[in-house]
């Protein structure tokens, strides 16, 4: 069943990356003049070589977006950082 999700996609490769953008995702969700893209654009390079699905859930987790929501993210905020670091 390819709609099944294995609990590995969900488990990052660095852990402590994961948790340091989702505490800094949390500690710049406290300034109300980010955005959720903002944010979400600052904690990418902390994750940016996780699997979709870890980073959307870093997304839910720090940035406080909605699963759907977050998935969206992943594929903007991922084609605005190689936009920018070229």
């Amino acid at each position: 069943m390819a709609d099944d999700k294995n609990p590995e996609d969900f488990k990052p490769e660095n852990a402590e990356n994961y948790k340091k953008a989702v505490n800094l995702g949390k500690e710049l969700g406290k300034n109300p003049d980010l955005t959720k893209a903002d944010i979400a654009r600052q904690m990418f390079p902390l994750i940016a070589d996780e699997k979709r699905e870890v980073v959307a859930q870093a997304f839910v987790e720090g940035a406080n977006l909605t699963p759907k929501g977050a998935m969206t993210y992943v594929y903007n905020v991922r084609r605005w950082h190689m936009s920018n670091n070229q």
